[in-house]
């Protein structure tokens, strides 16, 4: 797995050493079990978007977050007809232990303008692409009178939404692909929810009043830590409907229309994922990690698990010498404590340098 570390800080000041582990595992196929995969996914460093950074949908936010209050279920992924027969419209949905989402997936349609504008006939598709790109929301930017412009503050990257009617700037827009099922969006300057089962951007209305204020008094008297109306819950990378309280291991999953077979279920794997903090002067902490983030990927087979721990620091980051992710041998430890090096097979030992035997464990 990946595993690395990094330092946090709370609004109050106070540092944190922050380690995070991403285990990549197979999606299995119906009645097998997930596997580690051979090729790891790195932990991601900053955030990775379809287009241009805050101008389109975010595909994976950066893994660093100090905290995260919830565990969020994210998948990106494509919604599948059945059979693999065309189809206007295909209901989608994950569910993950007691937690679910479902949503209608529809084809390419377009606004038809006229005293009242009203949706075109969808398209048939065998496969849609599923993101807020395509959810409702975007900017009415049509206007020749830049003035006129307004965005879709819930979705920002999304399209479908007009807040002038007029049919010349409505007539042959495209309409957004997802929908919930009971609100179909039928007006342009409707309030719908958007729906995707992605991150949302830092930029939706939903997420960056979280982040606090930053005002002159901030500027003057707080900088540079975080404003005292900071909300831990602007690192939450999912929307609110796709958070829940814990990940454990173990729980079910099942996946709707998200796959060309039309349904998977798997279960996920259950990991112990201790993490060590060595200090330098003398000891060792032990917390246990937990999962903060599913990410599930069904058009690349895949599935990541996100653990995430951390220390409070008393001086500086120096103070811990070496952190240690996963459950290790007692010859490991009893190599750390009496400062030798160790090897955890034969074929290691052999190919390194010749040492001393007081270096050897």
């Amino acid at each position: 797995m990946a595993a690395g570390y990094t330092l946090g800080m709370e609004p109050s000041g106070a540092e944190r050493l922050v380690v995070a582990v991403k285990g990549t595992f197979t999606l299995p196929a119906r009645g097998e079990e997930p596997t580690l995969a051979e090729e790891q996914v790195p932990l991601t460093d900053d955030d990775k978007f379809t287009g241009e950074p805050g101008l389109s949908a975010v595909t994976a936010e950066c893994d660093w977050a100090p905290r995260k209050p919830r565990c969020d279920i994210l998948l990106n992924g494509s919604a599948y007809a059945p059979g693999g027969k065309p189809a206007q419209r295909v209901q989608v949905g994950i569910k993950v232990g007691n937690w679910q989402k479902v949503f209608m997936v529809v084809g390419d349609r377009v606004w038809r303008g006229g005293p009242v504008p009203r949706a075109g006939t969808p398209e048939p598709f065998e496969v849609m692409p599923i993101s807020y790109d395509r959810a409702f929301g975007g900017v009415d930017n049509f206007h020749p009178d830049p003035a006129q412009h307004r965005t879709y503050l819930p979705n920002p990257v999304g399209r479908g939404y007009h807040r002038l009617l007029e049919p010349y700037l409505v007539d042959n827009t495209p309409l957004p692909n997802t929908e919930e099922g009971n609100a179909p969006v039928t007006t342009p300057n409707g309030d719908y929810r958007p729906m995707s089962f992605g991150a949302i951007g830092r930029n939706f209305l939903a997420r960056y009043p979280l982040a606090g204020t930053y005002d002159q008094n901030w500027q003057d008297n707080v900088f540079p830590f975080l404003p005292a109306d900071f909300n831990p819950a602007y690192f939450q990378a999912a929307p609110d409907d796709q958070r829940v309280d814990s990940i454990v291991g173990g729980e079910p999953v099942i996946l709707l229309n998200l796959t060309p077979d039309g349904r998977r279920d798997f279960k996920l794997p259950v990991v112990d994922m201790p993490i060590v903090f060595v200090q330098r002067a003398g000891g060792r902490e032990e917390k246990t990690a937990t999962i903060d983030t599913v990410t599930v990927e069904p058009d690349v087979g895949r599935f990541t698990l996100l653990w995430r721990a951390s220390l409070p620091l008393k001086r500086n980051i120096f103070e811990t010498k070496q952190v240690v992710a996963g459950r290790m041998s007692r010859a490991y430890w009893r190599a750390v404590d009496t400062g030798k090096t160790y090897y955890p097979s034969l074929g290691q030992l052999v190919s390194r340098p010749p040492l001393r035997p007081e270096q050897i464990e």
